[in-house]
């Protein structure tokens, strides 16, 4: 008979975390909000401060009630062999939780070219005023990244596809190189999730989800988590205590909520998004289309035999287009929302401009970049269309 290590990821988003002891008798883990957590004598006090590093223990509420542990375990469940999970407040707050739980003063950091500009800020930032170098690296460098690796060298920040230019990147050879010289590999997975990347069990050492995206899904919480590998939670878990990170239990329910329904609304996601970028690769507007799972977009051969599947942002490249013509394609849209972030069930459109310490663009045009919801895709495409008569129009 099988058990509940055979079930299907699907299934998994479904039943992970979902203790009895936590939901008591409930579908969902209610909302445990806590700062002062009672004992019933000093002898209690004192026992269970000898187990507060642990999870799963009520101890002060910065440490975490079942409503926090609840979406961490099921997160850690999503990873195979992963150790444990810890979750913070945003996305960014994940990020330098990670960064900072395994680079110390005199450290080099190797930083992917195109990833998400406040980590890049934070590297550029924080890390810098704290000591710690940090060199870019082309995100096609492949097996190439052995030769950059240097003395100083302690991690790897991997982002794939990339932010807003979508380069797919070719993680089992970095992560080959990087474990050949004992170098810890940090992937920011936020676009892919678990469920169509499996970090983890594809060796990374720190798996990076901005969960106000497609985990909580519905554009109405900030949250992160960084799931660890064999041998990195503890260090992980130690330097968030000590950086007083602690994730709201509102947020954690709402993220709780959102991961329930993620494997199908992912489903939905790619389906609609694939069209769209199918349609767009036709029009004479278009220069390029940056999603990961067309031809045209760099990497796409890395993502064919790495991925299960696809995700609803990606970017394309306006043909002669400027930053007026842009707008004006951009307002025209009655579909998409303008705003920062991605992930919900809305469609949204923002200008995209890369900024790049190497100079390598990989695209050519003017970037738009669309996050597909989960409205009719013939109706977002109708949409887009007229969206290009405004172009046109601006173009004059």
């Amino acid at each position: 008979m099988s058990g509940k290590d055979d079930d299907q990821p699907a299934t998994r988003v479904v039943t992970g975390g979902r203790r009895k002891e936590w939901t008591q008798g409930v579908v969902n883990t209610p909302v445990w909000r806590a700062s002062t957590i009672l004992y019933d004598n000093v002898a209690h006090l004192r026992e269970t401060g000898k187990r507060r590093d642990t999870h799963h223990t009520l101890y002060y509420g910065r440490r975490g009630t079942p409503t926090q542990w609840a979406l961490a375990d099921a997160l850690t469940e999503l990873e195979p062999g992963a150790e444990g999970t810890f979750l913070y407040c945003s996305g960014v707050a994940a990020v330098t939780a990670a960064l900072l739980s395994v680079l110390t003063p005199g450290d080099e950091l190797l930083l992917v070219d195109s990833a998400y500009d406040p980590t890049t800020n934070f590297a550029a930032g924080f890390l810098k005023t704290f000591g710690i170098a940090t060199r870019h690296y082309d995100p096609l460098v492949g097996g190439g990244i052995a030769g950059l690796i240097g003395e100083k060298t302690r991690a790897i920040l991997l982002e794939s596809p990339g932010s807003l230019t979508f380069e797919v990147q070719d993680i089992p050879a970095i992560v080959a190189a990087a474990k050949a010289r004992e170098i810890v590999t940090i992937l920011d997975n936020t676009w892919a999730t678990p469920l169509l990347f499996p970090a983890i069990e594809k060796g990374i050492d720190l798996t990076i989800l901005a969960c106000t995206k497609y985990v909580v899904g519905h554009s109405d919480a900030m949250l992160g988590s960084v799931t660890a590998g064999p041998g990195f939670f503890a260090k992980l878990r130690n330097i968030s205590f000590q950086l007083g990170q602690v994730a709201s239990p509102d947020d954690c329910w709402l993220g709780a909520r959102g991961l329930r329904t993620m494997a199908v609304r992912l489903k939905q996601h790619e389906a609609s998004a694939l069209k769209i970028a199918q349609w767009l690769s036709a029009r004479p507007e278009v220069a390029t289309v940056l999603h990961p799972a067309l031809p045209s977009c760099p990497g796409h051969e890395y993502f064919v035999r790495d991925f299960k599947g696809s995700s609803g942002l990606f970017s394309f490249a306006l043909r002669d287009g400027d930053e007026a013509s842009r707008a004006a394609f951009i307002d025209a849209l009655r579909l998409f929302g303008i705003g920062f972030s991605w992930g919900g069930f809305e469609s949204l459109a923002i200008p995209a401009d890369p900024k790049r310490a190497l100079g390598v663009p990989h695209h050519g045009g003017a970037l738009v970049r669309l996050h597909i919801g989960l409205e009719d895709a013939d109706d977002l495409i109708a949409d887009l269309d007229q969206g290009f008569v405004a172009f046109r129009a601006a173009q004059g």
